[in-house]
């Protein structure tokens, strides 16, 4: 019982950083306004980490890698503390298990992209129904329009009603298929 609860609080503590890098790194990869309050919580929640960071990840074309490379190493240290409460332990070829958490932390990482983007992809929805105006329009807007752009091109407004966010949700979802079958393929590995 001590176990799951463990468990459970390093998956939502380590968790909740990953997402707020995450997010962090992808409204600056989509050049995303920061001057909302979204925008706002997440600069304040993750300034502690990123900028002492700076000084040893350079970012790379004009991106901030520090916040991508703080998930991916927040992420494989919550992988091997998860796989140290379940008992595990290092006989030989220790940098073959920690390059095994380092893989399977960037594919969770690919995982945990493609529901950040399911979820902006359903506010964006939403706000635009009920509330067009809102300050996080144009923050959801910047996210969520280069992703759409595509399936805008394809399918183009039926009756003024956009459903290039359902085709969206799909590929997301078909994408996230292999990519859960590959993180149990690797986990399974140790």
């Amino acid at each position: 019982m001590l176990s799951q609860i463990l468990h459970f609080l390093l998956n939502t503590t380590f968790g909740f950083f990953v997402f707020v890098l995450l997010t962090r790194f992808y409204l600056q990869l989509m050049r995303a306004p920061f001057r909302n309050p979204l925008g706002q919580f997440v600069i304040a929640l993750t300034n502690w980490l990123v900028l002492p960071a700076r000084r040893f990840i350079p970012g790379l074309f004009g991106l901030d890698l520090s916040s991508f490379v703080l998930a991916w190493l927040i992420e494989a240290v919550l992988l091997f503390l998860l796989y140290l409460l379940r008992g595990g332990g290092f006989a030989s070829g220790s940098g073959v298990v920690i390059g095994m958490f380092f893989s399977l932390g960037l594919l969770e990482l690919a995982r945990f992209s493609l529901y950040l983007l399911i979820g902006v992809i359903l506010i964006q929805a939403v706000i635009s129904w009920i509330n067009p105006y809102t300050p996080l329009a144009p923050l959801f807007n910047a996210l969520t329009a280069p992703l759409l752009r595509p399936f805008r091109r394809l399918l183009p407004p039926i009756g003024n009603v956009d459903l290039s966010p359902l085709f969206a949700l799909v590929a997301a979802q078909l994408l996230l298929v292999p990519l859960e079958y590959l993180a149990r393929s690797v986990a399974a590995l140790f």
